[in-house]
């Protein structure tokens, strides 16, 4: 079977889970070709991998969203003349109403209309002058006419994409990629699916309200074009899979059929962690953080609360693990480290995981966004309890979920609440019974719900399902 993988912003040019997760899913599934179709955002990354791709990935077409920009007319003016479906297309692309996108794609891809051709033309302005008495009579024509550009322009830019051909097309979020996929399935009359980590829609919808490179006037909109662009693929799926059962209904909330959403939960290679050896007693307490180096990690909050909790337990190490994704956080998350006189904090880069996970006596996780963090599956895996903020379903892995009752393996506390995650550390810290005991149970839960070869098992079904 020769299956299309649609990437936004992920595999292979960063390190993270979802790539983590990519790379492994692929070299595992040896019986099946893999045409991988990657945006990003700069064309500076195109070929530098971070991984090194399988021999079953036997073509990559790379996109970069910045190419957009450098797009030129190909008429001097815009002679297309539209029919009243055609313009109604298009007049709710602009509004972000859920337009007829076989419309639209013919349009801009099958007869090849230039978006700057048609941002440039008449049509345009008067079609989005349509749109403003309904929709914006109170905002500076200004101010829309440039966010509607800018909303507009990588959309029809991608909209002009030939994707190659497959047997299914296979999506990993909404948004960019949800779209060139929803086109692939279209262009070659061949099976759609959606696998969401994350919420990709309320992800950005939450990047735009706490931004400041939107207008406040165009927020809204903002984030009704990116629910435009997932009601798209929900509505052209033939199966949407999510990680846990909150986000299943998440997605049935933002606009998907309940009827085609599946839970696929994430799984590791329990084996390889449950063999892990608990760190012996040294007179000292060793938190491990698996993550990247990224704001959304909130890195700083982690650094925050250690410095508290090394006020009534000095004998702690803190040890961040992972790789950088934003070089100005890192940098201020080292400082922060210094001016605090923190000199128990390891920065130790990319590390081999189950190697390192023997120092450890429990992980800590203290993102503000995340779905279901593999590190903390992990972490429970190697009998290592987690301290993990209250997102994705941290609370389902570390509590159990509906029919659970192994009991607590760790402490889940609200983001951004350093008091209370300064509390739950020093409870991890206070006992080493309490440790294993939590440890015990999160090994338990995670051989019983999330193995590796479950999931990917799930995945191999659903793919014969479609085909």
């Amino acid at each position: 079977m020769r299956i299309c993988l649609i990437l936004e912003g992920c595999y292979p040019y960063v390190n993270g889970g979802v790539s983590s997760w990519m790379h492994n899913y692929i070299n595992e599934m040896t019986e099946h070709e893999f045409v991988l179709v990657t945006i990003g955002a700069n064309a500076k990354s195109k070929g530098k991998f971070k991984y090194q791709l399988a021999d079953n990935v036997v073509e990559i077409k790379e996109i970069f969203l910045d190419d957009a920009f450098s797009l030129t007319t190909k008429k001097d003016k815009l002679t297309c003349d539209f029919t009243s479906e055609e313009r109604q297309a298009l007049k709710h692309l602009i509004a972000c109403k859920n337009p007829n996108w076989e419309i639209l794609f013919n349009i801009f891809n099958a007869h090849h209309l230039s978006p700057i051709d048609f941002l440039e033309s008449p049509i345009f302005l008067e079609l989005l002058i349509e749109v403003m008495e309904k929709e914006h009579s109170n905002q500076a024509f200004s101010d829309v006419f440039h966010s509607t550009r800018s909303m507009l322009l990588p959309v029809l830019y991608l909209m002009g994409t030939e994707m190659p051909k497959a047997d299914i097309y296979h999506s990993i979020a909404t948004g960019y990629a949800g779209l060139i996929a929803s086109l692939g399935s279209f262009q070659h009359h061949a099976p759609l699916l959606l696998t969401e980590h994350g919420i990709y829609t309320r992800e950005r919808e939450e990047e735009i309200l706490r931004s400041d490179w939107v207008l406040p006037s165009m927020k809204r909109q903002w984030i009704r074009f990116f629910y435009m662009l997932s009601n798209l693929i929900y509505s052209r799926a033939n199966r949407v899979t999510s990680l846990y059962t909150k986000a299943k209904f998440i997605q049935e909330e933002v606009g998907c059929d309940i009827e085609k959403c599946q839970v696929i939960s994430n799984g590791i290679h329990y084996e390889r962690f449950s063999k892990i050896p608990l760190k012996e007693e040294d007179g000292w307490v060793d938190i491990g953080a698996i993550v990247r180096i990224a704001p959304i990690k909130d890195i700083k909050t982690m650094i925050y609360v250690f410095y508290e909790l090394s006020q009534r337990y000095p004998k702690t190490r803190l040890h961040i693990l992972g790789g950088v994704d934003d070089k100005d956080y890192n940098k201020e998350c080292h400082q922060l480290v210094k001016q605090l006189g923190l000199n128990n904090v390891i920065f130790t880069g990319q590390v081999d995981i189950v190697r390192y996970m023997e120092k450890l006596d429990f992980t800590i996780l203290t993102s503000i966004s995340e779905a279901q963090p593999l590190s903390v599956i992990e972490s429970m895996a190697a009998k290592r309890p987690c301290v993990t903020t209250d997102v994705g379903c941290c609370r389902e892995l570390l509590e159990g979920g509906p029919g659970d009752k192994f009991g607590i393996a760790g402490y889940c506390i609200t983001p951004t609440y350093r008091l209370g995650l300064t509390h739950a550390m020093e409870k991890m810290c206070s006992s080493r019974q309490l440790r294993e005991k939590m440890g015990l149970i999160a090994q338990k839960r995670a051989q019983t719900y999330y193995l590796y070869e479950t999931m990917i098992q799930q995945y191999r079904d659903l793919y014969e399902e479609v085909i």
